[in-house]
């Protein structure tokens, strides 16, 4: 059973599974690992200066020749055109905006051939992405892990699939075949999944955190600004609790991810070793209670793949 849709001809991928271009995570290793699979691969490039991510692309390129994207955080153009520059020199097919409307690269994007992807958390962002210019807009719910909205995905997919006549993709939560199947019910054309990836051995992640997605189960979760000053979603841990009640102290994005990068709270991704769970920024989707292993990208691509055509052949499974 094939669940190919536009999106797999637009990005050139075999299945429409995209990996979520989480920051310091979604590194070479398991963008590639997800691209040689057949989905989209993308490397989270927001924590990277220009030569980290240019560096990043070219090892990419070694593991595969497979289409794979870059994604961005651009509230402010200028702090990202050294990044954009990079993309532009390496030839990179696919940009993801992980947060705001890119207006100021799109046009120069579609002439190189470029494919615009924009991740949105409410309908009016998607008209506003889909009017801009974007190709392909995301749909996040507010159970997605990491910077998200406040509504949840069974509203906020179908109302943006009847608003734009861009492609939609589905994102929050979305851990298994079941979710696949679900997100493409609601007229989703494919889904964007994050934190069951990061519970991969390709992943760049603290063994902390990797043993906290597996062990913590899907109210352990909360929605904070005490990390980067945006709302984001993260395991609660004793951190977030101390910030209950002081939400007039947090400063704006991006104060207050500097202020936590500075603190060693930022160090999810296991490059400092390994952190403690009680101080440090874990995100991750209130599907966390779904993860019960840590497994390869593959095996987890496979699983996904295996058990949506389960469910479109034989009807609901139970877990």
């Amino acid at each position: 059973m094939s669940f190919k849709t536009k999106v797999c001809d637009l990005f050139g991928i075999e299945h429409p599974i995209v990996l979520a271009g989480m920051g310091g995570v979604s590194t070479a290793p398991l963008a590639a690992a997800v691209s040689n699979a057949g989905g989209l691969g993308v490397i989270g490039g927001a924590m990277m200066g220009a030569e980290r991510l240019r560096a990043e692309i070219r090892r990419t390129k070694e593991l595969t020749d497979k289409p794979f994207a870059v994604d961005l955080l651009a509230p402010d153009p200028d702090i990202i055109r050294p990044q954009i520059q990079v993309i532009y020199d390496e030839g990179v097919k696919i940009f993801v905006a992980g947060l705001a409307v890119p207006e100021a690269f799109i046009g120069e994007m579609h002439e190189r051939d470029m494919t615009v992807v924009v991740m949105v958390g409410k309908v009016r962002h998607a008209e506003k992405s889909a009017q801009a210019g974007a190709d392909v807009v995301v749909a996040q719910g507010t159970e997605a892990g990491g910077h998200t909205g406040l509504v949840g995905g069974m509203a906020l997919i179908p109302q943006v699939v009847d608003a734009v006549d861009i492609p939609v993709l589905a994102a929050g939560s979305i851990t298994d075949g079941r979710g696949m199947v679900a997100a493409m019910a609601l007229g989703a054309q494919g889904v964007v999944i994050g934190t069951r990836f990061i519970a991969t051995h390709e992943a760049a992640a603290a063994d902390c955190y990797r043993r906290e997605l597996v062990e913590k189960g899907s109210a352990d979760t909360v929605r904070t600004r005490c990390y980067t000053g945006k709302p984001a979603r993260a395991i609660r841990n004793r951190y977030t609790d101390s910030w209950e009640g002081r939400s007039e102290e947090i400063e704006p994005f991006p104060i207050q991810a500097m202020h936590s990068q500075q603190a060693g709270l930022m160090s999810y991704a296991g490059e400092s070793g390994d952190g403690d769970p009680d101080q440090l920024f874990m995100p991750a989707g209130q599907g966390i209670g779904m993860i019960d292993s840590v497994k390869s990208a593959d095996e987890v691509f496979q699983d996904i793949l295996s058990q949506a055509r389960q469910v479109c052949a034989s009807g609901p499974l139970r877990a």
